[in-house]
């Protein structure tokens, strides 16, 4: 049956025009998981990372570092329609700060950069069929964004849903673009090699590659982190930070007992039983930031040594083929993380860096951090911290996890300079300027409420 399904799973891919390289990288992941692989890290197999390179101790000479940064691209993943906020379109165009969105800011970041160190930095955006239209049409507005001989993005392959029983190409005639899934960003290094791009940056004069969230908007170029990464001679780094409560999600790098390799391990690779061992902030002080640094030389001999088929571990993603469908039939996405990588360079390393390197958006309670002033917004598209500490945001989920629900209820975002939290567990409207300071809960009044009319406690 397997066998089966591996041959129909390739000629839908072929018939959709995909490429050979990612062809064969999906034939691989699919053997994986048809003779059983489920791609867990148990905890008894590894142990913890607990003394990385700190970046704050590194000193890396001024030339050194111009020259680094003047042979990078910045990369970032942008094939995300940020669909848990309720988004139909690539989250990057979503407005974080005085009506820029996140690509006009990452714009912002390169062109400042640019000018800075006299530096081309090629941008490149890897979308995904969902995101790609509406990104180009919004990058239109910066012609001068592109490094000539350079597209400003390649496309993120596709692979087909597999039935979680049969190992088939599930079919949903409902909605025939959803039978296909990205193969996770570790599709990024296969989606440079078969869209002919990472060939096109190597002939240009690029050499490392810095490799981010499209969202992140802490990731900005830098040209001490680049400097760094050339002196190291490394294939790859990973940047990490040190976790806090709120960081028991993330994926950690760890050893490998085995060879003392390092290693990263997401939630979806962690067995059920090792969960508090994962989110344990103790156990495991170092998160992975999803912020990468690539030699493109080296994955290029990389690439053509494995024919295109690095081997990163296999993340089995059971879903439904209709994610607004819990009753649909259940699918098997086969991923990979682009941070897994780390276990197949020989050589590759670490780097503790500021948290200031990590700003994402995942819910809309990242994003009001964001919109507060508990950051500075400066003309180089750059988000200032403004606290030592930031405070701890919880909206409620029922009227604040879709962004209508949450823009039409906080117009204006309250002063949180000086809160340690802010809880909002009923349904608040926020329409004028409000102050918070410490601890401040708006409770659940049972109707519709408006802070400054309404009290909180």
């Amino acid at each position: 049956m397997s066998d089966q399904g591996l041959a129909a799973a390739v000629a839908k891919m072929r018939s959709a025009g995909a490429n050979e390289p990612a062809i064969d990288v999906f034939s691989h992941y699919y053997r994986q998981a048809s003779s059983g692989a489920t791609g867990l890290i148990p905890e008894d197999t590894i142990a913890p990372l607990t003394d990385p390179q700190q970046l704050s101790a590194v000193t890396v000479d001024e030339q050194a570092a111009r020259d680094a940064i003047g042979r990078t691209v910045i990369i970032k993943l942008n094939g995300g329609l940020g669909t848990s906020m309720g988004l139909d379109q690539a989250k990057t165009l979503l407005p974080v700060r005085e009506g820029l969105s996140f690509l006009d800011l990452l714009v912002r970041q390169v062109t400042a950069a640019r000018e800075t160190y006299g530096a081309p930095l090629p941008l490149l955006f890897m979308n995904s069929f969902r995101t790609r239209k509406d990104t180009l049409e919004h990058l239109e507005r910066y012609p001068d964004l592109p490094v000539a001989g350079l597209p400003v993005d390649f496309l993120q392959n596709a692979e087909p849903k597999i039935l979680a029983d049969t190992l088939e190409p599930v079919e949903w005639p409902a909605d025939p673009s959803l039978e296909w899934c990205p193969p996770g960003h570790g599709d990024v290094y296969t989606a440079l090699a078969g869209s002919g791009v990472l060939d096109a940056l190597l002939a240009q004069g690029m050499k490392y590659a810095s490799i981010s969230n499209g969202d992140n908007l802490g990731a900005a170029p830098d040209a001490q982190l680049a400097g760094w990464f050339a002196g190291t001679g490394a294939p790859y780094a990973a940047e990490i930070c040190p976790r806090t409560i709120n960081d028991r999600k993330g994926g950690h790098l760890a050893i490998r007992k085995s060879d003392g390799q390092l290693i990263l391990r997401d939630t979806a690779q962690t067995p059920a039983e090792d969960m508090d061992y994962f989110t344990d902030e103790h156990r495991h002080p170092y998160f992975h930031t999803n912020n990468l640094w690539v030699d493109l030389e080296q994955l290029k001999s990389a690439l053509q040594e494995r024919g295109a088929v690095l081997g990163l571990p296999l993340i089995r993603n059971v879903k439904t083929v209709d994610p607004a469908d819990p009753s649909s039939p259940k699918v098997i996405q086969l991923e990979t993380a682009m941070g897994a990588a780390i276990e197949v360079f020989p050589g590759a390393t670490a780097v503790a860096v500021p948290r200031s390197r990590f700003q994402p958006v995942k819910t809309t309670n990242e994003l009001l951090l964001l919109r507060s002033d508990v950051f500075d917004l400066g003309d180089d598209g750059r988000l200032t911290q403004t606290v030592s500490d930031l405070p701890r945001v919880a909206l409620d989920s029922r009227f604040y996890q879709l962004i209508d629900d949450f823009e039409s209820r906080v117009r204006v975002p309250p002063s949180l300079k000086n809160a340690r939290s802010f809880v909002v567990e009923g349904d608040w409207s926020f329409n004028a300027p409000l102050e918070v300071s410490g601890t401040a809960v708006f409770p659940d009044l049972g109707r519709p409420a408006v802070a400054g009319v309404d009290e909180p406690r």
